[in-house]
């Protein structure tokens, strides 16, 4: 059942169930929805690095921080078209393009536009993470033919201040609706790791388990610490706590996407696996996740052979 009025006393419950229970519960539900032998493989790109005007406390990106990345200007359309290229000869069916902005500028989206129908002219599903949006631009990306925005909510609303303040949780919820409104799909998620407690992870299901349709894919990421970010030293999340927070991601949204996304290259392969069996069916594949390191493809490919689970392409 698809349910979008979950009170915080239901989710407190899920999280006290024993590990045994929880892992059962989220396992049937997701082969209730899903295929569990199978994964849907993205690959990410970064089109446009560095010098973002958000002080996010994670990002290695932020023009706020000295973490030793030099910015680069928005990457040419044929340079993301042979990426996108070899990432679907690699298994990847969806291919997803993110810009280190605040919010797109009226002189590079239109190329951006051109990126988006170039791969959709290779049948692969087009995913951009561009920052916020206005109603223009989301109709635009709309009739570009983009499939997925990823506009992460990263963590409660309660906890948000702590991680940005050059933005508001409103805002990333605003630019969330405008592009459900528009019928492209939300990708829209958070990364735990980054000093939050229990409270907030529950609340953070919360804010996406009862928007009005859950998100279509939510990305669960392990925060990667930069140095040079406030969150540098940040405690490493407990890996059972970790998968806990998956498990109960798929429970609180049954037919939603939910993507192991940054960190894979620190979590065990028993971990990945668990991960898997508790509801993740999606993941980045490639050796960089924008700035950062991913685990890698050779890697993946044994993990997943495996475990016995092939990709949608498959």
């Amino acid at each position: 059942m698809i349910k979008n009025t979950w009170k915080y006393e239901e989710v407190v419950a899920l999280f006290q169930l024993p590990f045994n229970d929880l892992i059962f519960r989220a396992h049937t539900i997701h082969r209730e929805h899903f295929d569990p032998n199978k994964v849907q493989i993205s690959t990410l790109s970064s089109i446009k690095t560095g010098r973002c005007a958000e002080n996010c406390g994670y990002c290695s990106q932020s023009a706020h921080f000295d973490t030793g990345l030099e910015s680069e200007a928005l990457v040419a359309i044929d340079s993301v078209i042979e990426d996108a290229k070899q990432a679907k000869k690699n298994g990847a069916d969806r291919f997803c393009m993110g810009a280190a902005w605040s919010r797109p500028n009226k002189r590079d989206f239109p190329i951006v536009l051109e990126m988006i129908k170039g791969v959709k002219a290779l049948d692969m599903e087009a995913c951009v993470t561009l920052g916020m949006l206005d109603s223009d631009q989301v109709a635009q990306l709309k009739d570009a033919g983009l499939d997925y925005y990823n506009h992460n909510i990263d963590t409660s609303p309660e906890y948000y201040d702590k991680i940005v303040t050059t933005r508001s949780f409103q805002d990333r919820l605003d630019t969330i609706s405008k592009v459900r409104a528009s019928g492209i799909n939300v990708c829209s998620g958070a990364i735990l790791g980054m000093g939050e407690s229990e409270k907030d992870r529950i609340s953070l299901l919360i804010q996406l388990a009862n928007m009005d349709e859950h998100p279509d894919s939510v990305p669960i990421n392990m925060l990667v610490p930069i140095e040079g970010t406030p969150l540098y030293n940040s405690e490493k999340i407990n890996p059972i706590d970790f998968i806990k927070t998956v498990a109960i991601a798929r429970i609180m949204m049954p037919a939603t996407w939910v993507r192991l996304s940054a960190g894979r290259e620190e979590m065990s392969d028993e971990m990945q696996a668990l991960c898997y069996f508790v509801g993740a069916n999606s993941i980045f594949y490639g050796e960089r996740l924008l700035t950062t390191d991913n685990a890698s493809q050779n890697h993946d490919k044994q993990l997943l052979q495996q475990l016995g689970i092939n990709s949608l392409m498959n």
